[in-house]
């Protein structure tokens, strides 16, 4: 009852921390000379980067998404999108001359469902951009797919040219929970598409799960689990459903009655997270879990865990380039979005331009705060760079530190194992855009 009311009390909005500031407190947005100048600056002494490309095409909508993406059926329009990524991509070693010469070290497709390209396209797609770049030794490919779009075909191809890593959106195996969420796929599927993968050699495989879903009971989130420990992915993210249809109005197909709420829903995350720490996953960060043996724990265990816009990753690299509509990019001092409509990206890269939409500079302080939240969100622990910010943190988390949630000493804070589950709510201290200025609409989802 006590973990319930922990739970309750602390299940407000508050930012996922992607990024810091956090996109709705991005202010001083860059001209695309500006981004170009601190890309430049990023790359002049060819460290290793980390290059993300956004598919935003899937053949039916899934309504719990809040990702960008385009619904159509269309494969006619795969073709055309590649040749846009290929010259974004040109345009970017046209105009930044030493990005051709830094080690890639990390590649990682997202959308969308990148497996809407065909595996001819894919394999393509990947190879052509490849061959443009200097590839690192240590280079880890990565992928996101929908088993019900995916091939074994695809991962056969991928597998060939050195991607190793896997990421299949599961979110629920409830049939029930399947049909609401406009996602039917057997668990069957799944498994086969799990097997197959680890018989072409991929390392890394990782389920993305959600609780909060429609008609989703403590049962059936056991079963779920139980089910998932079946197939032993190397990492899970679990995920809460994130209501936000102020952003994604298609959320608002769901039934208020559907949802589970508060309490109940609470228990859901409660039951996962149980069943994982018992089954021997590692909890790494927020949301996500990982066996002992996959890299990511290993990393999280010699504190090299690093997260970035594409999630939590091995170690850290001085850039990351985003590629494709809305794909977001960052360097040590500033952030920077595409175009979020497709036609008006379309426009701009047929133009040779950069499409960008928004970004932020970021200032000494906000590059301070980013350090501290990303050390937080990687360890739980983050050391002070002030006896007034030690002051403040502390009176901030006053009811934090009675729970037993945080402890606040002269020179740190450190998120308790009871309070691993606040750790977006413990962030909020470090915040100093947040504090100055709370929003006066709904930005974030809740915490649980």
């Amino acid at each position: 009852m006590m973990k319930d009311n922990l739970f309750y009390k602390y299940d407000v909005p508050v930012p996922r921390y992607t990024s810091y500031p956090t996109v709705p407190y991005w202010s001083d947005s860059p001209s695309t000379e500006e981004w170009l100048i601190s890309l430049n600056k990023a790359y002049a002494t060819r460290p290793s980067w980390s290059l993300y490309v956004h598919i935003p095409y899937c053949e039916t909508l899934c309504t719990f998404c809040g990702c960008n993406t385009s619904i159509t059926k269309n494969h006619r329009r795969e073709e055309p999108y590649m040749e846009l990524l290929f010259q974004e991509l040109d345009s970017y070693l046209e105009k930044v001359p030493d990005l051709k010469n830094s080690p890639l070290k990390q590649f990682h497709f997202g959308g969308g469902t990148p497996t809407f390209l065909s595996p001819k396209n894919l394999q393509s797609l990947a190879q052509g951009i490849m061959q443009k770049l200097n590839m690192s030794d240590d280079f880890h490919g990565s992928i996101e797919v929908d088993p019900r779009r995916t091939q074994v075909e695809h991962l056969q191809r991928l597998r060939d040219i050195g991607f190793s890593r896997l990421s299949l959106g599961v979110q629920d195996f409830d049939p029930e929970v399947q049909r609401l969420v406009h996602r039917v796929q057997p668990y069957e599927m799944t498994a086969q598409m799990t097997e197959d993968a680890r018989r072409l050699g991929y390392e890394s495989i990782n389920f993305d799960l959600i609780y909060g879903l429609p008609k989703q009971t403590e049962k059936s989130v056991l079963d779920m689990m139980q089910k998932t420990w079946q197939l032993r992915p190397d990492r899970i993210a679990l995920y809460s459903l994130a209501i936000v249809p102020w952003i994604k109005p298609a959320q608002r197909l769901f039934k208020d009655e559907d949802l589970p709420q508060g309490q109940e829903k609470r228990r859901l995350c409660e039951i996962s997270r149980k069943f994982l720490l018992e089954k021997g996953y590692l909890e790494i960060g927020m949301d996500h879990f990982a066996l002992s043996t996959d890299s990511l724990a290993i990393s999280h265990a010699q504190g090299q865990l690093h997260r970035n816009f594409m999630g939590y990753v091995e170690d850290r690299t001085q850039a990351l380039l985003g590629l494709g509509v809305s794909s977001i990019s960052e360097t040590p001092d500033c952030f920077h979005q595409n175009e979020k409509a497709l036609p008006v990206y379309e426009r701009r890269i047929q133009q040779n331009e950069i499409a960008t939409l928004r970004g932020h500079k970021l200032s000494g302080e906000d590059q301070e705060r980013r350090e501290q939240i990303l050390q937080f969100m990687t360890q739980g622990q983050v050391n002070f760079v002030s006896s007034e910010q030690q002051k403040s943190v502390r009176a901030f988390l006053d009811e934090m530190i009675q729970d037993g949630l945080v402890e606040v000493t002269d020179s740190f804070l450190q998120l308790t194992e009871k309070g691993k589950p606040f750790l977006r709510n413990a962030c909020l201290a470090l915040d100093e855009r947040l504090l100055r200025k709370q929003p006066d609409s709904l930005l974030f989802s809740k915490s649980m």
